[in-house]
């Protein structure tokens, strides 16, 4: 059991909730946890973004070896932690590591993943059984009183809109589940053509551009697509079948969840 400053783990994880809950006022990095110039960015950079992605989907072998059929990753200033459901369980274990000063939430995740990983070969070396090789790995958790809710994941359905169509009108996703949306969508047409009409002073191609967001959105209005997502706002998910790691979606309250 990983002990941090004196504590255990199932310390840690009744303050958990209370950290999460006042580092989630301000507005960080999904994937290192900066606060600099991020106002409403989800990350500080694109390549932030890919680093954490690739580590976690090179470390994949341990997850797959213990049967994993969700996970999800997330982090404090203190602590990584990985929450996994295994196949045919209704428990949720919880991996917690220590945070390095000076190093990013992706190295330390591969610092815990090395950690796990010669838990493993070494049981497995031993007892040639993979089985309780695994089980040796689990013993490193904390059997977290949660709801299977935490680790499963939410099922989304978002509006197949182009992020360009909504911008070139200035409208918001959250714009697309109002009831009024038709006449919404219109009187943004309208707006941005008074300033961007060529016989008002505007540019051509500005105005070309407008004119496509309009109709895009007009017609998704007369036949609404949607693209199903599944994951969590806030971390980063693993689905067993895929074997692969997903990036936070944007809040289902701009969304429509089943």
């Amino acid at each position: 059991m990983t002990k941090v400053d004196g504590k255990d783990s199932k310390m840690i994880f009744m303050e958990k909730g209370l950290i999460l809950k006042q580092k989630n006022r301000i507005n960080r990095c999904l994937s290192c946890g900066t606060t600099e110039n991020m106002i409403r960015r989800k990350y500080c950079s694109v390549d932030c973004r890919r680093r954490l992605m690739q580590k976690l989907d090179m470390r994949t072998g341990l997850i797959r070896a213990l049967n994993v059929r969700y996970a999800t990753f997330y982090f404090t200033d203190a602590l990584i932690m990985m929450d996994v459901l295994l196949y045919g369980d209704m428990e949720v274990f919880c991996f917690s590591y220590p945070r390095s000063p000076g190093r990013k939430p992706a190295e330390d995740f591969n610092a815990m993943a090395n950690v796990l990983g010669n838990i493993w070969w070494i049981e497995q070396k031993r007892t040639s059984k993979r089985y309780l090789a695994s089980r040796r790995v689990l013993a490193e958790a904390v059997r977290k009183e949660a709801p299977i809710i935490s680790v499963r994941p939410l099922q989304v359905f978002s509006p197949a809109v182009a992020e360009t169509s909504l911008n070139y009108l200035e409208l918001r996703r959250s714009d697309l589940g109002s009831p009024e949306l038709s006449r919404i969508v219109r009187q943004a047409f309208r707006r941005r053509v008074m300033k961007c009409h060529p016989d008002l002073g505007g540019d051509a191609l500005t105005f070309r551009k407008v004119r496509q967001a309009y109709e895009d959105l007009m017609g998704w209005l007369r036949n609404p697509v949607y693209v199903r997502k599944r994951g969590f706002p806030d971390k980063w998910f693993y689905d067993g079948e895929k074997d692969k790691w997903t990036q936070p979606f944007p809040s289902i309250t701009k969304s429509r969840a089943r």
